[in-house]
């Protein structure tokens, strides 16, 4: 058997950087292939700005086309109530609850509310695990309101403090101004 010279430590490291500079300088570019590279990256150049423009303006037609949609739903909804407006009894409707019209022989009744809102949406008291019974003096109340109606001045007639005298009267004492016959 032939023995083989042992190699020493600086030969493998050649060798170890020839493998590892082995693919690199094994690597080579012809002018064909910097041509095309030159190209690719003009081309990239000059496509970007032209890409980012095509990608803004995609953005703005959907954009565009939610709009377009929102205002074909607003044109429907106004269709419609155009045609609820060319129905008769629609109108009525809307003339008795919104200006409080009302037809020839009959007789509105307004209720008004005169709690305040905070009273009327306010809490309401906690309810209690008991039952209750109230006994309302009903006898006082119907006194009560008969009263108040009763005293309460004809529509026709304003409230006038008491002080004060009405304003088409004299008093009997004070004697006429000058230019007022009697």
């Amino acid at each position: 058997m032939a023995r083989r010279p042992s190699r020493s430590a600086p030969d493998v490291r050649r060798e170890s950087e020839s493998v590892q500079t082995g693919w690199l300088s094994g690597i080579r570019f012809s002018g064909f292939t910097i041509i095309m590279f030159g190209i690719i990256v003009l081309a990239v150049v000059v496509l970007a700005p032209s890409l980012k423009v095509y990608a803004e303006q995609r953005a703005q037609i959907v954009a565009l086309a939610a709009d377009v949609a929102a205002k074909n739903a607003q044109v429907d909804d106004l269709t419609a109530e155009r045609e609820r407006w060319n129905d008769t009894t629609y109108i009525q409707t809307q003339a008795r609850e919104r200006l409080y019209f009302v037809k020839p022989g009959e007789v509105s009744y307004l209720v008004v509310n005169d709690l305040p809102p905070a009273s009327a949406d306010g809490e309401a008291a906690p309810i209690s695990d008991t039952v209750e019974e109230t006994r309302p003096d009903w006898m006082r109340t119907l006194l009560a309101s008969v009263v108040t109606a009763g005293l309460a001045p004809a529509p026709g007639e304003a409230e006038q403090p008491a002080d004060t005298a009405p304003a088409d009267t004299a008093p009997a004492d004070t004697a006429p101004a000058e230019g007022d016959t009697p």
